[in-house]
């Protein structure tokens, strides 16, 4: 999966939103907290995602994906870094991007779970 299909697919969430706290960073965020942090390819290193798991799913990401590893800026046990490098399947990525997303949404206030699911469930 490329970086800009990373983007889609977390923008294709529910109230997702998009910002660039500086050059070649991109935070993807739902009610205001973040669930997906995109980094710029640089030099011969492609392109990373970093995202929310549990922490018994990250290790057993880690030990399925040579391309899944701990987040180097989070707090390691929930947050896994996936290097865009194409050993990732796109559907297995997606799924990554989606449970991040679940799992921010999981933290915030009733009301905005509620409003959130609902428009998650009538996704196609």
């Amino acid at each position: 999966m490329t970086p800009e299909e990373v983007a889609e697919v977390a923008m294709g969430l529910p109230e997702a939103t998009e910002g660039e706290p500086g050059p070649g960073m991109t935070l993807f965020k739902v009610g205001g907290k973040i669930f997906a942090v995109l980094t710029e390819a640089v030099g011969a290193r492609p392109g990373q995602v970093t995202l929310k798991s549990d922490p018994e799913s990250a290790l057993d990401l880690r030990e399925q994906y040579p391309a899944v590893g701990p987040s180097f800026y989070a707090r390691l046990r929930h947050w896994n870094t996936v290097v865009l490098d194409g050993t990732v399947p796109a559907d297995e990525l997606a799924e990554m991007i989606e449970y991040s997303w679940e799992r921010v949404v999981a933290g915030l206030p009733r009301a905005t779970r509620d409003r959130l699911g609902e428009s998650h469930r009538d996704r196609p």
